[in-house]
């Protein structure tokens, strides 16, 4: 029998995601010198996902 093609392994899943959770887009931020400490976490700018 053949496995259903929904039933991927786990390395096969991995693709580049669009949208970044908000401590990856202050860990970006960080990266680019634009965050700095006690800065807010509301309203953050967009950033692009590293790929």
């Amino acid at each position: 029998m053949s496995m259903h093609s929904s039933l991927k392994g786990a390395a096969k899943i991995r693709t580049k995601r669009n949208v970044l959770k908000r401590f990856e887009r202050v860990e970006v931020l960080k990266k680019e010198g634009k965050w700095s400490d006690g800065d807010r976490a509301f309203n953050l700018p967009k950033t692009k996902s590293e790929g």
